[in-house]
């Protein structure tokens, strides 16, 4: 899968990775690819949510150690 941008939002706790996963997104064009590392395990379901209610498709979650990531594709 190819990656056009990647976010950082370890250390972050909700709201604030999904709100950094909405301004990336809205400086994106349709069709790129955002991926968001983060550290909340609430992140999961929150990026699930989001997904479901802005339309940008959830294409992945998955786990690394203590990082959780997202990927997303602009709408």
């Amino acid at each position: 899968m190819n990656i056009d941008k990647e976010i950082d939002t370890r250390g972050l706790n909700c709201p604030l990775p999904i709100l950094k996963a909405k301004k990336a997104l809205s400086e994106m064009a349709t069709g790129e690819v955002l991926k968001v590392v983060s550290t909340d395990p609430g992140s999961v379901r929150d990026f699930q949510a989001f997904a479901k209610q802005t339309g940008n498709p959830l294409m992945e979650q998955t786990t690394a150690g203590a990082d959780f990531i997202h990927v997303l594709t602009r709408r």
